[in-house]
């Protein structure tokens, strides 16, 4: 049976009851040339533990594409990173539609049978999703819909190409069930500014100048943005019901968990303990909090009541963990109390300290409250930048600016063993690289990788390293374009009440409705997350929640604006970098007759060259900012205008006369014409300079010192000098 959907831009076919049909839920969806497979299955045994099994693979078929995969073995292996995150904002979307209590081992498959390069894959991946759960016989009632709305020349699309969204300032992600959100994921995307970008002309040593838009969007224009995806949600949701509720299958009779497993130990918690409970939430840090409501639970397990009554560890365990829940939601709701005796507005302190590490390239130890990052920051080349296929593209795409995000089981008292990142570390990781990433000039010469370490969590790990971040790019001389912090908000919804909090702990995200991480600057926000527990969120709360992280944000930027003017640069270790055009038809004097003169060039200095004829551009990087910075005055000296004529008449004094013949011994009071790692390079006489190697140098030189040395070896051009 087919359907034809024509919603939100696209038509969506649907074919029900035509494969998988043993699965709970099963539903092919084409969109244009992209054909995606969704499965729904479960286990009838309910599982022991109190959470929610429910498990979501994303997986593409290489074939999708008319692709092998690479690599020896020519078989999908693990997922790449792309498919963990749309893993997760598929899992993220369809598990709060969930009934509370339902226990039960839960897969949900999405396989991309076939792709089309203009189809977004994630947006299709969760529609088809969505509809096979629907079609279940699990007691999930609502479609739920994603979309993406792009910024493009003004005005918001709504669900843009994969072409579209690279000229867009704006990707915005979100799903939702007909009027209530459920997942927002946002980023601000740079744009070149074309009439910023110099013209090339005859000038030489011109720095590669393409401006960029950092783009980032003020509070009340996002919520005008996620106002427009709600209403093309609430479109296609009722068209998902309209269609597709005559063919759900009846509700299964499954056993659901009551929330509290024994309604009598809750009224003897509330009756005898209600006091240490809540002097264990208000009066204990994250670790003595855990430890003393195990004592609590023990003196329960005691008592006479609970032997007559056969309770044992484990329901008591369970009561009082909810019970706890109960006690903090109330006194934010109703006394504006929280755990650690904060206003609901207030941050925790922050302590921040840069280049604590003497030889890496730039680090920052970020502290807020009981969460504390160590953010490190190394600078590369083009060969280090990461290469990774994607189903959508035809060659091979390459990243530049890498974050990478581990969380050692230590940072919350674990000892747990180390493993590869998961599915949290990949998205924790992704969101702070796309809340930094529009900081970094486009254009950057340098390969980017940032690594946070986080060694204690209690509470948005992921929006330390946001912070600490954006000060280990400074700290390791990355010129960003502004500081970006990042501030994890939290929702309490009881009855018509509710609470917004800034800066939520670890005990507010895990018994709050709402996780709500706002990344950005002084100017805007640059990307956000948001996952909602219970229901939806109406705009005037999202509204509300925005200005108080943006005030909580700006509170963090001006600690991080000083530590930024604190920061002492590693410039001893840093490698050096320099990316220039030239006019493309001087390239080849660069070159030389057969690599002659880049040969040279290379040795002289120490450094690396890259060059592009096409473009006129010239990298030059080494571990040295003297090499780089005197290679670069040579090769602008070489091919300016002015030095065309000599240039030329000394090719021809090359091909026709030796180089300067010297004597062994022969004095000169030289000028001292560059600095490398290995030593100076000492202005002789004819243009040729003698190399001062720093085994022979007593006190440091500089260039422009005077210097008296004495020729003690000549091979061909090269000439070695002392010191006399």
């Amino acid at each position: 049976m087919q359907y034809s959907i024509e919603v939100n831009n696209q038509i969506e076919i649907f074919d029900l009851n035509k494969v998988a049909k043993q699965a709970s839920g099963a539903v092919l969806l084409r969109v244009k040339n992209t054909v995606v497979l969704a499965t729904v299955a479960r286990e009838d045994t309910l599982v022991e533990e109190d959470f929610l099994p429910l498990t979501v693979q994303y997986i593409e078929k290489s074939y999708a594409a008319g692709k092998i995969p690479g690599g020896y073995i020519k078989r999908e292996t693990k997922p790449g990173d792309f498919e963990t995150l749309t893993s997760r904002i598929i899992d993220r979307s369809l598990r709060p539609l969930f009934p509370k209590g339902y226990a039960y081992p839960t897969q949900i498959v999405v396989m991309v049978l076939s792709a089309d390069p203009e189809v977004d894959l994630q947006v299709v991946g969760l529609n088809a999703a969505s509809v096979a759960l629907y079609l279940s016989d699990i007691p999930v009632n609502r479609p739920v819909c994603g979309v993406r709305v792009g910024y493009i020349n003004d005005e918001f699309i709504i669900n843009p190409t994969n072409s579209e969204l690279k000229t867009s300032a704006l990707d915005l992600y979100v799903a939702g069930t007909k009027d209530e959100l459920l997942m927002i994921e946002m980023r601000s995307m740079p744009q070149l500014n074309d009439e910023l970008m110099p013209a090339v002309d005859s000038c030489v040593g011109v720095d590669f100048a393409f401006k960029q838009n950092m783009n980032e969007f003020s509070e009340d224009k996002m919520v005008e943005a996620i106002d427009f995806a709600g209403k093309a949600i609430l479109r296609a949701t009722r068209a998902y019901e309209e269609a597709f509720s005559k063919h759900k299958k009846e509700d299964a009779d499954l056993e659901l968990k009551p929330e509290i497993l024994n309604d009598e130990v809750a009224i003897y918690i509330d009756k005898n303990y209600k006091d240490d409970v809540k002097n264990a939430i208000n009066q204990m840090a994250k670790s003595e909090r855990a430890s003393e409501l195990g004592n609590i639970a023990k003196r329960i397990l005691s008592d006479d009541e609970a032997t007559q009554k056969g309770w044992d560890e484990k329901l008591i365990n369970n009561v009082l963990s909810k019970y706890k829940k109960k006690i903090v939601r109330e006194q934010i709701i109703n006394e504006s109390i929280r755990a650690d005796g904060r206003k609901l507005n207030e941050v925790r302190p922050i302590s921040i300290e840069t280049n604590i590490l003497p030889n890496v390239h730039g680090s920052c130890l970020f502290t807020r409250g009981q969460t504390q990052a160590l953010v490190v920051t190394t600078l590369g080349t083009d060969s280090d930048a990461q290469m990774y296929d994607m189903l959508t593209e035809n060659t091979a795409s390459v990243e530049k600016f890498m974050f990478n995000y581990n969380f050692p089981g230590f940072s919350v008292g674990e000892a747990s063993p180390l493993k590869a990142p998961g599915r949290r570390e990949l998205g924790h990781g992704n969101l702070a690289k796309r809340a930094l990433a529009p900081s970094i000039d486009i254009n950057s010469a340098y390969t980017l990788r940032v690594v946070s370490e986080i060694l204690e969590s209690n509470g948005s790990s992921s929006m330390a390293s946001v912070c600490g971040g954006s000060l280990s790019l400074r700290a390791a001389g990355v010129d960003t374009i502004k500081l970006v912090a990042g501030i994890a908000m939290g929702l309490v919804f009881e009855d018509d009440k509710h609470a917004v909090l800034t800066d939520i702990m670890g005990l507010e995200d895990h018994d709050g409705d709402m996780d709500f991480k706002v990344a950005g600057t002084f100017d805007g926000i640059t990307a956000l997350q948001m996952d909602i527990k219970l229901g939806g969120i109406s705009l005037d709360v999202l509204r509300e929640a925005l200005y108080q992280a943006k005030q909580g944000r700006e509170h963090i930027l001006k600690l991080m604006q000083k530590a930024d003017e604190e920061i002492v640069i590693n410039d001893a270790i840093l490698p050096k970098m320099e990316l220039f055009k030239i006019e493309p038809s001087k390239i080849v004097d660069i070159i030389g007759q057969a690599g002659k003169t880049i040969k040279e060039i290379i040795e002289r200095f120490g450094v690396a060259i890259d060059l592009d004829r096409e473009k006129g551009e010239v990298k030059i990087s080494g571990n040295s900012k003297n090499s780089v910075d005197g290679a670069k005055d040579y090769i602008i000296e070489l091919t300016s205008k002015e030095n065309k004529f000599n240039r030329k008449s000394n090719d021809r004094r090359d091909n026709h006369r030796q180089k300067p013949v010297f004597n062994i011994g022969d004095e000169f009071d030289g000028k001292v014409k560059s600095v490398v790692d290995f030593g100076v390079f000492v202005e002789l006489k004819d243009g040729v300079d003698g190399l001062l190697h720093k085994s022979k140098i007593q006190n440091p030189l500089n260039v422009g010192d005077i210097v008296r040395v004495v020729v003690s070896e000549q091979k061909g051009s090269k000439v070695s000098l002392s010191l006399v």
